[in-house]
């Protein structure tokens, strides 16, 4: 699983037979992946005047999204992704419905906090599948790796354009523009890969229709500390993404605050390619802890700008190390994940990730309205720090994992 990707392997995965029309669909599905949340946090705010408010509504959102991506990464396991992800097109379309009624209305704090929980608990889980489905698609090797650094690159293209669109639309003469907007492309891009021919055809395999423990993918101690690394990740992402739109309206900008956002993920996608090529350090184990430590130091930088130009290029550098963990996260899967448990263990990165967006944006609000954004970007990165030690300390559990995946790879070469 240390093997590096060529380009030509990243063509030859989105060319491989019965891929094309899942990932144009996929694309416009996750789309407004980074549109959403934020598009939700935006509105919020731009309706009770509050950061707070707005950062734990958003957060109920994404504590929703880390529930759901379970439960339906492990139905998908067991019936493929197509009726789970027809039901749940539906539902979110009534959450997002009633959620704008509470906004609108001046409905109490809970009940909007209450509703975004059902947004994120009924957001469709198209990454899971999508990341998946490769698996049938194509072989072991550079190709998949390859495929799965498609995956983590093309999340930063939407990450790019989420942002700023969510600002874009939120300073609309209507702040949930962006919310409904984004929740309509989701669902028309989640319902179009769903009908595919080539997901419509999934079933299930022998290993994956086998039971398995109660907890799932987490019975693997591998997989929990991967969750641990993707928390990580995701605390530390989630206090940036309250305190640099508090930036940008202290500075007197406040539609800058998603532009803002996409910078750190230009960085990303550019260094994520190459970074796909030659990764480093080579060893899973290490890498997890690393790149997070990485990541949690370069964060600093954030906290020394005192304008949006200087912010916008400390962005861009921080912005270097956050492809690489979503292709470090997505490979590892494939080492600690127990058979018949792939797409739930995916829903658990995910899970793990929106965790910690959902406790870096609440505290971040509180630390942005009490004390200052400087505060919110310190704590990010200290946070970051500590969550490295920890993946750090149970580095053992995926290198046992790594050591047991290419035990059973030789043996099935053999046997073949």
């Amino acid at each position: 699983m240390s093997q590096s990707a060529t380009l030509s392997d990243y063509r030859t995965a989105l060319t491989t037979p019965g891929a094309r029309l899942p990932v144009l669909a996929s694309a416009l599905a996750r789309l407004p992946v980074a549109m959403i949340g934020l598009a939700l946090l935006l509105y919020v705010q731009r309706a009770t005047g509050s950061f707070a408010t707005a950062g734990l509504t958003s957060a109920a959102a994404l504590v929703g999204v880390s529930v759901g991506s379970v439960l339906q990464g492990r139905i998908m396991d067991r019936v493929g992704p197509t009726r789970p992800l027809c039901a749940t097109a539906g539902l979110t379309l009534l959450f997002v419905a009633a959620e704008v009624w509470a906004v609108e209305t001046h409905q109490a704090e809970w009940l909007m906090i209450a509703l975004a929980f059902g947004i994120g608990l009924t957001e469709m889980t198209v990454g899971s599948a999508s990341r998946s489905l490769w698996v049938r698609l194509v072989p072991p090797g550079p190709v998949r790796q390859a495929a799965y650094a498609y995956e983590a690159i093309s999340m930063e293209v939407f990450f790019i354009l989420g942002p700023g669109l969510a600002g874009l639309m939120t300073a609309l003469p209507w702040a949930g523009t962006g919310l409904v907007a984004g929740t309509l492309c989701m669902v028309v891009g989640g319902l179009a890969f769903a009908l595919t021919p080539t997901v419509r055809a999934w079933r299930p395999s022998r290993d994956e229709l086998r039971p398995v423990s109660l907890l799932g993918a987490l019975a693997s101690p591998g997989m929990r500390t991967v969750a641990l690394a993707a928390l990580g990740f995701g605390v530390t992402i989630g206090f940036v993404e309250v305190a640099v739109p508090a930036f940008a309206t202290e500075a007197g900008a406040p539609t800058m605050g998603g532009l803002m956002l996409s910078l750190w993920s230009i960085s990303s996608v550019v260094f994520g390619v190459l970074y796909g090529v030659r990764p480093w350090p080579r060893a899973m184990h290490l890498r997890l802890p690393v790149l997070l430590a990485g990541f949690a130091l370069l964060i600093l930088l954030l906290a020394i700008p005192s304008s949006l130009f200087g912010l916008g290029l400390a962005l861009l550098a921080v912005g270097i190390l956050i492809t690489p963990q979503s292709t470090a996260h997505s490979a590892a899967i494939e080492l600690v994940a127990p058979a018949g448990t792939t797409t739930e263990a995916f829903g658990w990165v995910i899970t793990s990730v929106t965790l910690g967006l959902a406790i870096g944006q609440s505290t971040s609000g509180q630390l942005v309205q009490n004390f200052g954004t400087s505060w919110s970007f310190l704590a990010a990165a200290g946070a970051g720090l500590v969550i490295a030690a920890l993946v750090w300390a149970f580095r053992g559990t995926v290198k046992q994992s790594t050591l047991t995946t290419a035990a059973l790879v030789n043996v099935e070469e053999k046997l073949g």
